[in-house]
C-alpha cells in the first residue's frame, strides 16, 4: 500500500531542505566571523607580531569551520534518524492499527471544518492511495522520503564559516598598519550585517532588528576580546 516514488522524486530537494542548508550556512558564517575576529583582537592587542596574529587567526578559522561542520553533521544526522524512526513507527501502525490511523486522518480533516462523513471518506481514499505518506504528513508535517541531509548541512557550515572568517583575517593581515584596526572593525560590521540580513530574510523576521542586533553583538565581541588581549 506504500506509495511508489521515482528516483528523481526521491532525490529532489524540498524547499525546507534547501532552507535548512542555507540557514546552516548563514549561522556558520556568523560564527566564523565572530570567533576569528575575537582571536585576532585578543592576539593583536597582546602582540604586534604580524605572523603570530595571522597564524592565530588562520588556526581559529580552520578550527571553527571544522567544528561547525562536525556539529551540523551530528545534529542533522540525529534529526534524520528520528524522522526515519517516526516513519517506521507509522509503517507498523498502518499494519497493526489501521483503524486508529484512519480516525487520526479523519480527525485532522474535521478540525479543518469538514463534516464527519466527508472527513472519513477523504481519509479512506487517502489511506488507500498513499497511506504512509498521508499519516506522516498529517501527524508530523513531514514529506515522506525527504530527510534533511547531514552532509549538505556540514559542507554548508564548513564553507560558510571559512568564508565568514576570511573577512576579519584579511582585513587584519593585509591592511596597512595604521588601518588594521578600523579596517577590521568595518569588515566585521559589514559581514555581520549581511548575515543578519540573510537570517532575517530566511526566517521571515524583521530585517532592521536582525542587522542592528548582529552589528551590536559584533562590536561587543570585538571590545571584549580586545580588552582580554590587553591583560597579557
Amino acid at each position: 500500500m506504500q506509495l511508489t516514488r521515482t528516483k528523481s522524486e526521491k532525490t529532489k530537494q524540498t524547499m525546507d531542505e534547501k532552507l535548512n542548508s542555507l540557514r546552516a550556512g548563514v549561522l556558520g558564517s556568523n560564527d566564523g566571523i565572530l570567533t576569528v575576529v575575537g582571536v585576532l583582537f585578543s592576539v593583536a592587542a597582546a602582540t604586534t607580531n604580524q605572523f603570530t596574529i595571522f597564524i592565530a587567526g588562520l588556526s581559529d578559522l580552520l578550527a571553527c569551520a571544522f567544528s561547525m561542520a562536525s556539529g551540523e553533521y551530528a545534529s542533522v544526522s540525529t534529526q534524520k534518524d528520528t524522522e526515519k524512526a517516526v516513519v517506521e513507527k507509522e509503517r507498523q501502525l498502518l499494519k497493526t492499527d489501521f483503524e486508529g490511523e484512519l480516525h487520526a486522518v479523519q480527525r485532522h480533516y474535521m478540525t479543518l471544518g469538514v463534516t464527519e462523513e466527508t472527513a472519513m471518506a477523504i481519509a479512506r481514499d487517502l489511506l488507500i492511495k498513499k497511506p504512509l505518506a498521508t499519516v506522516v504528513s498529517i501527524k508530523y508535517d513531514m514529506q515522506l522520503g525527504h530527510y534533511m541531509n547531514p552532509w549538505d548541512a556540514a559542507f554548508a557550515s564548513l564553507f560558510s564559516a571559512s568564508a565568514g572568517g576570511v573577512f576579519p583575517l584579511l582585513a587584519m593581515t593585509f591592511a596597512p598598519a595604521h588601518w588594521q584596526w578600523p579596517a577590521t572593525i568595518i569588515a566585521v560590521s559589514v559581514a555581520v550585517a549581511l548575515t543578519g540580513y540573510l537570517s532575517a530574510v530566511l526566517g521571515k523576521g524583521n530585517v532592521k532588528t536582525a542587522v542592528i542586533r548582529n552589528v551590536l553583538v559584533g562590536i561587543v565581541t570585538m571590545f571584549i576580546h580586545y580588552y582580554v588581549g590587553t591583560l597579557f
